[in-house]
């Protein structure tokens, strides 16, 4: 079962790739891998929220967000991949948690991105990740996720 099959048995569209808000591109080829810029939980352009992770935002909140940022990085690759049935695995997710004093519960709100991921790709969604707290993300976002994808074609 290729990407595209895989996203529609889970019910899932993947939305139209974000506008970049400053002076790049969504996402890059190189060979086999393509990377994406950091994707923000974008939702038909808007932000569903705001702030901090610890306070502003919850921690379960913030991890559907870390969901719609990898949604959003599937887009994203697929886009330049000729679309998400020549994806062949996900190889590194990098995740970034805007986060109030004392919060350190980083890998889990990136665990919302790991999961989508896993449950489109299966087995070849497994990667190496990190999960990193910061004290502030573009427009006031919660999150920010970039991924590296393996292209199949």
């Amino acid at each position: 079962m290729n990407v595209t099959e895989r996203l529609a048995e889970l019910g899932l569209e993947l939305p139209g790739v974000p506008a970049p808000a400053a002076s790049y591109i969504p996402a890059k080829r190189t060979g086999d891998l393509i990377f994406t810029a950091g994707q923000l939980p974008f939702v038909d352009g808007e932000l569903p929220a705001t702030g901090k992770v610890g306070s502003e935002v919850s921690p379960e909140e913030a991890t559907r967000l870390a969901w719609l940022c990898a949604l959003n990085a599937l887009s994203a690759a697929a886009s330049v991949s000729g679309g998400p049935e020549n994806l062949a695995s996900v190889v590194k997710v990098v995740g970034f948690v805007a986060s109030a004093g004392g919060f350190n519960g980083q890998p889990q709100v990136i665990n919302g991105a790991s999961r989508l991921l896993g449950e489109v790709f299966g087995e070849a969604g497994h990667h190496a990740r990190s999960a990193v707290g910061v004290a502030e993300l573009p427009l006031n976002s919660p999150v920010e996720v970039e991924v590296i994808f393996e292209a199949s074609n």
